[in-house]
């Protein structure tokens, strides 16, 4: 049976949470509470450059206002 994250022929979605991260779906699975949709469903090599493109900073969005909190108290 073939991972169905890496199924080369299947068609995904990409998610993003409320931190800004990204996640590369399987288009006929049901997306989890707390992920929307942002592309697809297209080709699995079409999502994973709208990753690599649109999620440049891996740090989850509360850590990102965190250190600029803390670097413009101080």
């Amino acid at each position: 049976m073939t991972n169905p994250f890496e199924d080369e022929s299947a068609r995904y979605l990409v998610l993003v949470n409320d931190e800004g991260q990204h996640s590369l779906w399987p288009e006929f699975a049901e997306v989890p509470e707390g992920w929307t949709t942002v592309f697809g469903a297209d080709a699995r090599d079409a999502c994973l450059a709208y990753v690599e493109t649109h999620w440049t900073d891996l740090r989850p969005r509360s850590l990102v206002s965190r250190m600029q909190e803390e670097s413009a108290a101080g």
